[in-house]
């Protein structure tokens, strides 16, 4: 016994048929188009190449770092350098090169934009600076017998470090245990700890402080919260870490002494406007 839909006209049988199958597919496509826009990227990215400005070659070596990320990214022989993975917002980032003046960058990301520009750093006037130095008259060389203390600026440094209060780490101690980065160095201290993971890079906390309490970052004199965790290794001469409000000096106690201090100073300390 046929069906009701056996009794139809072919003509009209095709059409239903054909009707069914291009609404199976409008919907498929419906479905795949909602979740494209779903899965827009919510990151950005940054890369390019850094210049010498004054000789327009590539800069090996260059450290590109993301201010309060921890991500980091070193150009390669080209001067090419890649950060992925970038917040979309407001972005800074610090550039720095052995034999370059440090430069600073603000960038705003869009979610999913990926951004190419060309960073030069000028050693115009490191080789002005060189070139002043050689052109100096020499003077008759004078034997020391006794240490040779770091520069005069460093001269709280010293003077901290003789009293034993809080811990402190010099270049030579930064060099010899081949330390990567400012964390890795507090990895070595007592009552410090470095925690890492989330997508937000790692930061430093004291043992002894409240969860959520992060130190206070001195950088050459000058409280400098934003940039303190991510300053180079390279760049870095001598470290002083207080790890609660008992160790924090007179000179450095503040509202935030309690969660602990970390005293960076720097090979060269930026000019002051």
């Amino acid at each position: 016994m046929r069906s009701a839909f056996d009794r139809l006209p072919c003509d009209l049988v095709r059409a239903l048929t054909l009707g069914s199958t291009l609404l199976a597919l409008l919907t498929i496509f419906g479905v795949t188009a909602d979740a494209q826009r779903g899965a827009q990227p919510k990151h950005a990215r940054f890369r390019g190449v850094v210049l010498d400005a004054a000789t327009a070659k590539p800069v090996a070596g260059t450290r590109i770092a993301v201010v309060g990320t921890g991500k980091v990214a070193v150009s390669d022989s080209l001067g090419v350098f890649d950060l992925d993975s970038l917040p979309a917002g407001i972005n800074r980032f610090v550039v720095f090169a052995v034999g370059f003046p440090r430069a600073n960058l603000t960038l705003p990301f869009a979610a999913g934009e990926v951004m190419e520009r060309t960073l030069e750093l000028d050693s115009a006037q490191v080789n002005l600076d060189s070139a002043a130095a050689a052109a100096a008259q020499p003077i008759a060389g004078v034997t020391v017998n006794a240490p040779v203390p770091m520069e005069r600026r460093y001269a709280d440094f010293e003077r901290r470090m003789r009293t034993g209060r809080g811990q402190y780490l010099t270049r030579e101690q930064i060099e010899k245990a081949g330390f990567n980065r400012l964390t890795d160095a507090m990895r070595q201290v007592r009552g410090a700890i470095v925690e890492c993971g989330g997508g937000g890079g790692c930061f430093i906390r004291m043992a002894r402080a409240p969860r959520g309490c992060l130190p206070e970052y001195i950088v050459d004199g000058v409280e400098n919260n934003s940039f303190g965790l991510n300053t180079p290794i390279l760049d870095i001469e001598g470290i002083e870490v207080y790890t609660g409000a008992a160790d924090v000096p007179g000179e450095f106690a503040g509202r935030n002494a309690g969660c602990g201090v970390i005293v960076i100073w720097t090979r060269v300390a930026p000019k002051r406007r």
